[in-house]
């Protein structure tokens, strides 16, 4: 046997990545095993078709999945939670708090020792009358937030989301749209543990690349989530694309075994989504080219202003330019976007998603 690294087709990494996402055959049986295994879904405001973590869910689940099914989850069952702007497994959180050197920057620990007095009024008010959402909690802070003007004025805001990070407070749930805080030991399990950073670094680099499947050693999203394998994994070349890749080693077993082969389907994805978060690995691995365009003027838009990206098989073959209006009860399609011709059956099982879309929205389809 040949020494170095192994070689993949570039259909062999296309599958690796897709099956690593939960967007083969079989779906996966629940939200929380959805969760599980991607190890977080993006919280994101924008719902031009559904907030980014339902979409990501029906896109894994189908029609098995009701946005109450989230709620259930993270206010009543406590198997998830909200963490700096994810949906997290709840036995995750003792990682994420292990590791929050890493995603508190060093300016924001000096501002949050200069405001020691704020952060002292937080924590009893919140002891003393919490959940709270952020307008219930005054604004006592010593230094305020400095950005760009972006963050300015918002530094109850900004206090917990680091008070967060850092687990000294905790989202509890929500109230329509609004976050609500409360202390952790109200929130997290009385048996969390918080293990030595380095264990919990290697657990969180081997669960990020179980969730990639395939991925360059570095590699950052387009909000600079690192997105890479941290070093873990069995080196590859791919296909067509240059330098080296890391994979799962476990997604290396399951492409060796004849037992257990690919079986692709359709699905239409937020443009959050993780198979796609990463544009330069989404253009190597599977010749798409995708930029999220709803920052951009309307006559410069190439696909739409939330255009979602269209996997078939192991491939991504297109872009969905859609709105729903909810008031209206219609789900409407503005321009359904070919990367290159289709077999008739892509468009017959494309078309099939997208009414399964409408449904599960409990919208009607309108093209035009």
């Amino acid at each position: 046997m040949g020494s170095g690294p192994r070689r993949l087709s570039r259909a062999e990494a296309r599958r690796v990545a897709v099956r690593a996402q939960l967007l083969d055959e079989p779906r996966p049986e629940s939200l929380v095993a959805v969760v599980d295994h991607l190890t977080g879904l993006q919280v994101d405001p924008t719902a031009a078709i559904a907030p980014n973590v339902d979409l990501v869910a029906w896109s894994r689940l189908g029609d098995a999945y009701a946005p109450s099914d989230l709620r259930f989850a993270l206010e009543e069952e406590r198997s998830l939670a909200e963490h700096f702007s994810f949906v997290r497994p709840m036995a995750d959180v003792g990682l994420l708090l292990a590791t929050a050197d890493d995603i508190v920057h060093p300016r924001a620990r000096e501002w949050l020792a200069a405001n020691a007095g704020f952060r002292a009024d937080v924590l009893a008010l919140l002891a003393d009358e919490g959940p709270l959402t952020a307008a219930q909690v005054p604004d006592t802070c010593q230094v305020p937030w400095e950005s760009s003007g972006w963050n300015d004025t918002k530094n109850v805001n900004r206090l917990l989301d680091l008070l967060c990070r850092t687990g000294e407070v905790a989202v509890s749930g929500r109230r329509g749209r609004l976050r609500t805080w409360d202390l952790p030991d109200r929130v997290y399990p009385s048996d969390l543990v918080v293990p030595p950073y380095d264990v919990a670094r290697a657990e969180l680099d081997r669960r990020r690349l179980t969730a990639t499947g395939i991925a360059r050693e570095r590699s950052a999203g387009n909000t600079g989530e690192e997105l890479g394998s941290g070093g873990l994994g069995v080196p590859c070349l791919v296909e067509g694309a240059s330098g080296e890749w890391r994979v799962d080693p476990e997604a290396l077993d399951a492409l060796d075994d004849p037992h257990d082969p690919f079986t692709g389907r359709t699905a239409l994805l937020s443009p959050f989504d993780r198979l796609v978060y990463d544009r330069d690995r989404a253009l190597e691995l599977f010749d798409f080219e995708y930029v999220l365009e709803m920052y951009k003027p309307a006559a410069k838009r190439r696909w739409g202003y939330f255009a979602l990206p269209i996997l078939a098989g192991d491939r991504l073959v297109g872009k969905l330019d859609a709105k729903a209006d909810r008031k209206a009860g219609v789900l409407r399609v503005n321009a359904v976007h070919q990367d290159g011709p289709w077999s008739p059956e892509t468009a017959d099982a494309v078309d099939a998603e997208i009414a399964a879309l409408a449904e599960w929205l409990g919208a009607e389809v309108v093209t035009g």
